[in-house]
């Protein structure tokens, strides 16, 4: 599967004005190509309100797979928290989902992500 899997820093560089995330969104649009933001990442960068136009935009779009956090995920991401030494839910979710769909991670973490996944590749999100 072709995509990226977005990370919170990637959703704080976008709301920020990023040239490089605007261009991503962008090609993602132009292109349909799938841009995966992990729930737990939703939940993280959300603040609500009108302050956050550009990742309210982002969730919205018609490229964008918000990944749910289901049964089925939470258990492969707890077990991989003990696998990996990690105890950041959010970052192991996110490991996993670009795992399971083959994409990068935008991502401002990318030590963190790293030791979970070294098979990733990790791109900067500005």
């Amino acid at each position: 599967m072709s995509g990226t899997t977005l990370d919170t820093g990637a959703l704080i560089a976008l709301e920020t004005g990023s040239r490089r995330m605007a261009v991503l969104v962008e090609e993602a649009l132009a292109n349909d190509i799938e841009l995966a933001v992990p729930a737990g990442v939703v939940a993280q960068a959300w603040r609500g309100g009108g302050r956050q136009a550009r990742i309210a935009k982002l969730l919205r779009a018609s490229v964008t797979t918000i990944v749910p956090l289901d049964r089925k995920l939470a258990l492969r991401v707890g077990a991989r928290c003990a696998a990996s030494g990690s105890t950041d839910v959010v970052d192991v979710s996110v490991a996993v989902c670009a795992h399971d769909r083959g994409q990068p991670v935008i991502t401002s973490d990318p030590g963190d992500i790293g030791k979970i996944d070294p098979s990733l590749t990790l791109l900067p999100p500005a």
